[in-house]
């Protein structure tokens, strides 16, 4: 279960970020692809709902994040590209196999140990009739949760304090008490909340566009990359770069001494016997109303990987292990035998994307405990 001092919920005001959940660059996304969408999150694809949970107790800084699809589920699929991956029920997503559409996605902390969150979403579907039908009874389902971890071991200072079932329960819980279209917390909440972005707090971001044809691509990631998320050079996060205007380059003076801070916290950990490990993941969800079919949706997972090697420098790495699941709810018919756009929706997922892992990035707050000091990229840098 959460913390007592946390309100599990699906949004919090709190968690917006400096940007107040507008998005650090919506205007460019509106010139390049249309007007941003109502909220510029996941929840902006309609039936989507999102809900966090955190693990509780002191040395915990862990936790799960649960995608819900609406009644009746959505079309997913996946791309796996990172060389140390902790999944389940990926196979299940392969256009070739028999599961056409799932319930629930699990976004969750704790490594290979935190994908048990699975079951706690698992039973709360099958307690609802949700899944695959096995048997001529309402309740003969098998739910099809797929789910993917990142590493946090250790991170707030006990490596036991990683989600299980309860954890997973608790995030689909909180999706399901949320409206549909509900703002989505960003930070250091759910997955996020014991993640790291290279040497910086990491944590959950979430951005989205309405394209002019009509259809809303979204995304949802949860960042903790070994690869970097800043240029050494000039502080910039490197997932603003192309985006649109310039991207505001910080003050030399404040670019410096974000790296000397950076540096001497390193070095004291490291004096502790503590530091990160090299193992991380950066975990995301695309999502779209566009009525593609399965291997389209696996093509949109496949290109939306591009965003995220914009925006974290080096990525895919042997120690990462780097996830895309897409969802398509099909609410949007696309003209038919039209490949334009179908381009136009893949694009817009890597564009998403990118400013996802920027937000995620730019909503985390930095975090000390007795696994070690996080710096945020705000405390560094500023707004």
């Amino acid at each position: 279960m959460p913390p007592e001092d946390t309100e599990n919920t699906g949004a919090t005001e709190a968690d917006e970020g400096i940007d107040g959940g507008k998005g650090i660059d919506g205007g460019e996304a509106a010139e390049r692809f249309g007007p941003a969408s109502a909220l510029d999150a996941l929840t902006d694809v309609a039936g989507l709902r999102v809900g966090h949970a955190q693990v509780a107790g002191e040395g915990a800084l862990s936790g799960t994040t649960v995608v819900l699809a609406p009644e009746g589920g959505a079309v997913a699929a996946v791309d796996v590209r990172g060389g140390g991956p902790g999944t389940r029920e990926t196979d299940a997503l392969d256009p070739r196999n028999l599961v056409q559409r799932v319930d629930a996605v699990v976004l969750t902390g704790g490594s290979a140990y935190g994908l048990d969150a699975a079951s706690g979403v698992m039973a709360w579907l099958e307690e609802r009739g949700r899944g695959v039908r096995v048997g001529p009874g309402p309740g003969q389902v098998v739910p099809v949760v797929p789910a993917a971890a990142l590493f946090d071991l250790g991170r707030g200072g006990d490596w036991r304090a990683r989600p299980d079932a309860s954890t997973g329960r608790a995030a689909v819980e909180a999706a399901a008490a949320t409206d549909s279209g509900a703002p989505v917390a960003e930070g250091g909440v759910g997955a996020g909340t014991g993640a790291v972005a290279g040497r910086l707090k990491g944590g959950i971001g979430t951005a989205s566009v309405r394209l002019p044809c009509g259809v809303t691509v979204a995304a949802l990631a949860a960042v903790n990359a070994a690869g970097s998320v800043v240029d050494p050079r000039t502080g910039v996060l490197f997932g603003e770069y192309g985006a649109g205007e310039p991207p505001t380059h910080p003050p030399a003076g404040v670019h410096a001494e974000a790296v000397r801070r950076l540096a001497r916290e390193q070095e004291a950990m490291e004096a502790a016997g503590g530091g990160a490990p090299p193992f991380n993941t950066t975990l995301a969800v695309v999502a779209t109303d566009a009525d593609l079919v399965r291997a389209q949706a696996q093509k949109l997972a496949g290109t939306a990987h591009d965003g995220l090697a914009r925006a974290v420098r080096p990525v895919h790495l042997l120690t990462d292990g780097d996830t895309v699941f897409a969802l398509v709810t099909g609410d949007v018919h696309l003209p038919p035998r039209d490949p334009v756009a179908v381009n136009e929706i893949l694009a817009a997922g890597a564009d998403v994307l990118a400013r996802a892992v920027v937000k995620a990035v730019r909503a985390a707050r930095t975090t000390a405990g007795p696994g070690g000091a996080f710096l945020s990229y705000t405390d560094l840098y500023g707004g």
